[in-house]
């Protein structure tokens, strides 16, 4: 059901609902309610008098039952201890108590002869045939009582006055179920109008239209929410730019080993195939382009593994110094053919934990990225730190570093620095892995970067392996 119908059904609802209860309460309870409060009234008054009675003189006493009576429309008499009328105080102009046919000896022995010396009854005046309300009960003494007090008080017909709330409300409910439907309508659609066009804008999103504008007016809510899908389409603008980038650059990079590999292979065919020096020659070029293309499935598939979720760590100790050694070790060849410089300095031994063969394949990239990126001195500084829980590495080069708009993107998949003067080496998702190995061990990472004077990538591990995060 569309939000705005809904609000509408809701609205009516409610309003039905309203005059449901409006009609029951007036119409159904408005006698019996009616009768409950002058009962309540009645019971009161006569209670203020009993008080009345043993705190006043004769003369302020019946002061008082005058003023009483006239205030809430109530005859009242007084007895003696035998029935016998002393003090008469007649405000209606008929009831039972007084005047002709009265039965005030009836109420005397219904009050002698109650157990709690207490009655009230709604009877008939036979002469007006209203409904009449009598309150009786006794007054003063401690174990037989001084006297008697009987109230009347009439019981004004409230059939008329239903049936003049009635057709007041039939006319007010057709008046205001016509203002509701209006009403309802007019807000249902001003509510569900910001909402329809952000839903038209998501789905031109969905088609792939990123020039879509989400407007939210008219409230705070559907304003964060345009505000929210406005960010989310610059965000999938970024991812979609970054991807075709990425395929773009995965396909040049598969194209060009791939080239090479065919034609040495045609060379060899055509050419050297007789020639045993010249044919190590190209098969050497055609394992090398070999090798290329296996280190950029790897690294896709490294990095789509990571980023599933499903990657276990296997965490162990180890000796992170060691291990550093161990890897400029490695460069050592690499380093002396191309003419790079790895300086390593490390603080004394610390076991850290992790799981070594992801660390690892994090400094590789590291160090990796420092040699693309490095100055013309062929610099690359590898440093040690101990700290008090953790162990920090960094990783330096001296290249023309990183923009400072461009830090924030330098470790974003896809992302490949355009500030290198060699070809680079690699398939431009070694930051991307780094990040989501690091990620996965819950370690800090980042960059510091100073324009024309290099790049330092850092990370830290911990000591003590707490748990992961999902990438």
């Amino acid at each position: 059901m569309p939000l705005s119908r809904k609000i509408w059904v809701y609205f009516m609802a409610f309003t039905v609902i309203v005059f449901v209860l409006l009609w029951v309460s007036q119409i159904f309870f408005l006698e019996h309610f009616y009768e409950s409060m002058k009962v309540s009234d009645v019971a009161q008054a006569s209670e203020s008098i009993e008080k009345a009675y043993d705190e006043l003189e004769s003369r302020a006493f019946y002061d008082y039952i005058e003023e009483t009576a006239v205030d809430n429309d109530l005859c009242i008499e007084i007895l003696d201890r035998y029935g016998r009328p002393i003090y008469s105080c007649e405000v209606l102009g008929d009831c039972i108590i007084h005047g002709r046919g009265n039965s005030i000896s009836t109420f005397w022995q219904r009050i002698k002869s109650s157990s709690e010396g207490v009655i009230y009854y709604k009877v008939k005046n036979p002469r007006s045939n209203y409904d009449m309300l009598v309150y009786g009960c006794e007054i003063g003494g401690d174990d037989y009582p001084d006297g008697y007090l009987l109230v009347n008080s009439a019981l004004v017909p409230v059939g008329s006055t239903a049936s003049i709330i009635k057709r007041q409300l039939k006319i007010i409910t057709a008046i205001l179920i016509v203002i509701a439907f209006v009403i309802s309508l007019y807000v249902s659609k001003r509510i569900a109008r910001p909402i329809t066009k952000i839903t038209e804008s998501a789905q031109s999103l969905a088609k792939g239209d990123f020039s879509t504008e989400f407007r939210g007016e008219g409230y705070l809510e559907v304003k964060k929410l345009a505000d929210t899908l406005n960010y989310a389409e610059r965000e999938l603008l970024k991812v979609d730019t970054m991807q075709r980038d990425l395929i773009a650059n995965i396909s040049h990079d598969l194209r060009t080993p791939l080239t090479m590999v065919k034609a040495y292979a045609e060379l060899i065919r055509d050419l050297s195939g007789d020639k045993p020096e010249k044919r190590r020659e190209h098969l050497e070029i055609i394992i090398d382009e070999t090798d290329r293309l296996a280190l950029l499935v790897n690294d896709v598939l490294d990095l789509s593994k990571l980023e599933s979720g499903k990657e276990q760590l296997k965490v162990s100790e180890i000796d992170i110094k060691e291990e550093l050694e161990e890897i400029i070790q490695r460069y050592k060849g690499v380093s002396e053919k191309r003419g790079y410089h790895i300086h390593l300095s490390s603080d004394e031994s610390r076991m850290v934990k992790c799981d070594i063969l992801k660390i690892e394949q994090v400094i590789y990239n590291l160090i990796n990225n420092a040699i693309n990126y490095t100055g013309e001195d062929r610099n690359v500084y590898v440093r040690q730190i101990n700290l008090k829980d953790e162990v920090l590495i960094e990783i330096e080069d001296t290249g023309d570093g990183i923009e400072e708009d461009k830090i924030n993107l330098i470790f974003d998949k896809y992302y490949r620095s355009e500030n290198h003067k060699r070809e680079v080496i690699g398939t431009g998702l070694g930051l991307s892995i780094v990040k989501a190995v690091l990620k996965l061990h819950n370690f800090d990472y980042g960059v510091r970067s100073t324009k024309g004077k290099g790049s330092v990538f850092w990370f830290k591990i911990k000591c003590e392996y707490d748990n992961v995060q999902n990438v």
